[in-house]
């Protein structure tokens, strides 16, 4: 792979970084230190500005109403997005994770027309439920909560957890078991609106303002025209999903570590101790040396992982490898950057410490670290590793 970036993804990241910059970065700096959510005047301007920026739903197919990005180019915007705290929380303006699931695009025209494509022109937020309490880390055959047919109608009984959205979206997608036992086969998938009855949601509160929800089925009714897809073959649609959602999902970690080491570059050039700046002292150049080495490497894992996707390739091992890798350096760098700037790295005029925060989660979602390492475990010691 030609490690430089294609030219027109090059204009893309300068937009979303001016973009950023000159339209996000005065919002956000009126904002309490924790908020992710814009004053509702504020934020159909930005969206509004972000439309005519070709920013829209960048992970939607151009035919819905989308910017149609490939993974590659996801990955630039979701990169650039999250060096403002707040870029990864603006509906549709280029933040990872708020277009429809591109699952639903597997659905019927119907399905398409009366969901993904209404939400995708209101910016609006959706979730994807697969999670449960019995074992988050194993969706396929952890999943109990069942689906049973009465008719044209499913009866949905079970508990999903730690669905980011749920709480501000009007529908998602929903993973139940229709078949016997507990494999990955037997997986359906449905299209479920949070208004109906028999689904309660409940937040849970963590250690960032953003909460992800549990959702409590009891009865609940899904029409049959809801199913998404076949069923017993959901499981399929969630699992190619999960695997194309890591590289921007790691990609969106880096940008964060990138500004903060930015922020303790300038800290270290003007920040004196004992008559000398701080960057002069080996440690701290050691810190940023490392820091700038293990983010450039994790880039260009998360970029291969992306490019090789829009080339058609299988990329289950290389979403695994840089997941792991990029979310693992993001949070090795803020630390240091914390490390750096001192008590001023913990305080709230700083965002270092919510970034902090903030990837610790990262960790473990979209799957724990330790899960993506098996998965490149197995493929090395199963002897089918492709050559490098």
């Amino acid at each position: 792979m030609d490690w430089e970036l294609p030219e027109e993804l090059q204009m893309l990241q300068q937009t979303v970084r001016r973009f950023m910059r000159e339209e996000v970065k005065p919002l956000e700096d009126r904002l309490p230190h924790d908020a992710y959510t814009l004053p509702d005047e504020q934020l159909q301007a930005l969206q509004k500005k972000a439309r005519a920026l070709g920013l829209w739903n960048v992970q939607t197919p151009s035919e819905y109403g989308g910017a149609g990005l490939s993974l590659l180019g996801q990955c630039v915007v979701a990169e650039e997005a999250s060096k403002c705290r707040m870029g990864p929380y603006i509906p549709a303006c280029g933040a990872f994770g708020f277009d429809p699931p591109n699952i639903i695009y597997r659905g019927s025209p119907e399905q398409i027309a009366k969901y993904a494509v209404p939400t995708a022109d209101r910016g609006e937020k959706t979730f994807v439920a697969i999670s449960e309490p019995g074992g988050g880390s194993d969706p396929g055959r952890a999943i109990a909560t069942r689906a049973e047919r009465r008719g044209d109608r499913y009866i949905v009984n079970g508990t999903k957890i730690w669905i980011s959205g749920a709480g501000q979206a009007k529908w998602g997608i929903l993973f139940a078991r229709t078949g016997p036992g507990r494999g990955r086969d037997g997986i359906t998938a449905f299209i479920i609106e949070k208004a109906w009855p028999g689904l309660t949601v409940r937040p849970i509160p963590v250690i960032r303002s953003y909460y992800p929800y549990e959702l409590h089925f009891t009865d609940f009714e899904i029409p049959v025209e809801n199913r998404l897809g076949e069923e017993g073959r959901g499981f399929a649609l969630a699992e190619t999903w999960l695997i194309h959602e890591r590289p921007p999902y790691a990609a969106a970690t880096l940008g964060i570590a990138q500004a903060a080491l930015e922020i303790a570059i300038d800290w270290a050039k003007q920040r004196h101790t004992f008559g000398a700046p701080l960057a002069d002292r080996q440690a701290i150049q050691w810190m940023i040396a490392d820091s700038d080495i293990e983010l450039r490497a994790a880039r260009l894992l998360v970029y291969q992982a992306a490019a090789r996707a829009d080339a058609g390739h299988d990329i289950k091992v290389d979403a695994s490898a840089c997941k792991v890798y990029g979310t693992e350096t993001a949070g090795r760098v803020v630390d240091r950057c914390i490390q750096i700037l001192g008590g001023m790295g913990v305080a709230q005029e700083m965002p270092l410490e919510r970034w902090y925060r903030e990837l610790r989660i990262k960790r473990i979602g979209e799957g724990p670290s330790e899960v993506h390492r098996m998965v490149v475990a197995r493929d090395l010691l199963g002897g089918q590793r492709r050559s490098a």
